[in-house]
């Protein structure tokens, strides 16, 4: 069975490479699709995005990296992928990947999701977290994969935040 992880990746986390892994022993082919919204702003190209999740998940055969447009739902479609998998990390994700789901649900109802709890220890991760913790040169390694590490700190610098005495 092929599957579609989708998602913007900007940058992928350790959580994500997670998720990523359980799929890859689970299912046939798994394949992660970058989608790209023209409304929003993203650290990464989509190009560079392709190439940090290609390094991150090099050890894992059955995974391939694409880049999307477009409606999730369609490209899936696309793709020939019935099965969408989606990370679950709080309710506030549920609520949001429910409806989500739901209106993928009434365009193609042939397309399932499939909602995987995040592992515990990766479940306060996300990418905006770690572009907040990059923008402060805080220490990365607990929240995205090492080449990931360097292409934040090329793009933030090596800044530490200078602490001032009250």
């Amino acid at each position: 069975m092929k599957v579609m992880y989708p998602g913007s990746f900007d940058p992928i986390t350790i959580g994500h490479v997670d998720l990523i892994e359980r799929c890859a022993s689970m299912f046939d082919e798994v394949i992660v699709a970058i989608m790209v919204n023209d409304e929003k702003n993203y650290v990464f190209t989509k190009e560079e995005r392709k190439a940090l999740i290609e390094e991150s998940i090099k050890h894992l055969d059955n995974v391939k990296v694409v880049v999307g447009k477009g409606l999730t739902v369609d490209f899936a479609h696309k793709m020939g992928c019935n099965v969408l998998v989606r990370g679950i990390r709080a309710v506030m994700d549920y609520e949001a990947e429910l409806q989500q789901a739901t209106a993928n649900r009434a365009l193609k109802p042939d397309v399932e999701t499939l909602f995987l709890v995040a592992s515990p220890k990766y479940s306060f991760i996300s990418s905006s977290l770690a572009r907040v913790i990059a923008s402060y040169g805080g220490d990365l390694n607990s929240f995205v994969p090492k080449n990931v590490v360097k292409a934040l700190e090329k793009v933030y610098g090596n800044q530490k935040i200078e602490t001032q005495d009250f």
